[in-house]
């Protein structure tokens, strides 16, 4: 059973994703909050699995809620929930730690996949919508980073190869049939690349691949 706490300011929204959520055989909704602080008590009080935080929320916002939570209760993965497609607060979110997001027009099924993935460990973006998110917030990056370039240098030749291919958006397979390798190989590639460089997921990888300059090979 995957447990689940939902954080959103707007009542009905919330009581009616938690609807949508207790839908599920394998989730229960274990706590709800209407404001970040509250979310962050929630968590704190329930230890779920998932949490479905909204970002623009009174008396603590969802992104210093994300960086709280994330510092309490690592384990915990965070599902951002915003409106717009390129809300300000997403970006920044995915750097401190989120799983991913989701739109709030997603439908029943989308929802419930991203709380299964979440759970499981996994990235809630998938690569081409990652590759529209950097685009789209290009201008917001600092490129050419110091920091990130430091970060890839630690990196071995194969793995900033992988991470280039990432930053551009392939899938796992598209990253395999590029650099000639197993999708196995490429898996375990990333995964050393994001352990070395502090990501926890496939989003935070990428965004230091962006900022580094990183291209496929």
């Amino acid at each position: 059973m995957i447990r689940v706490v939902v954080v959103d300011d707007e009542v009905l929204f919330r009581e009616g994703l938690v609807e949508l959520l207790q839908g599920d055989p394998d989730i229960d909704v274990v706590g709800q909050a209407g404001d970040g602080r509250a979310g962050v008590a929630a968590v704190q009080a329930h230890r779920p699995d998932v949490v479905l935080l909204d970002m623009q929320m009174p008396v603590m916002n969802g992104l210093d809620a994300t960086v709280e939570i994330r510092r309490t209760n690592p384990a915990v993965a965070v599902l951002v929930l915003t409106s717009f497609q390129y809300d300000e607060y997403v970006l920044p979110a995915l750097r401190d730690g989120a799983a991913g997001y989701l739109l709030k027009d997603s439908s029943t099924a989308e929802l419930r996949h991203a709380v299964h993935v979440a759970a499981a460990g996994e990235a809630i973006l998938s690569p081409a919508v990652t590759r529209r998110l950097l685009d789209a917030l290009g201008d917001r990056l600092p490129v050419h980073d110091d920091h990130a370039h430091r970060a890839v240098d630690r990196l071995s030749a194969r793995e900033r190869d992988v991470l280039g291919c990432v930053t551009a958006g392939m899938s796992n397979a598209e990253v395999a049939r590029r650099l000639y390798m197993s999708e196995t190989t490429a898996k375990t590639h990333l995964a050393h690349a994001m352990a070395k460089l502090g990501a926890t997921n496939r989003t935070q990888a990428a965004i230091i691949g962006f900022q580094a300059g990183l291209q496929p090979p």
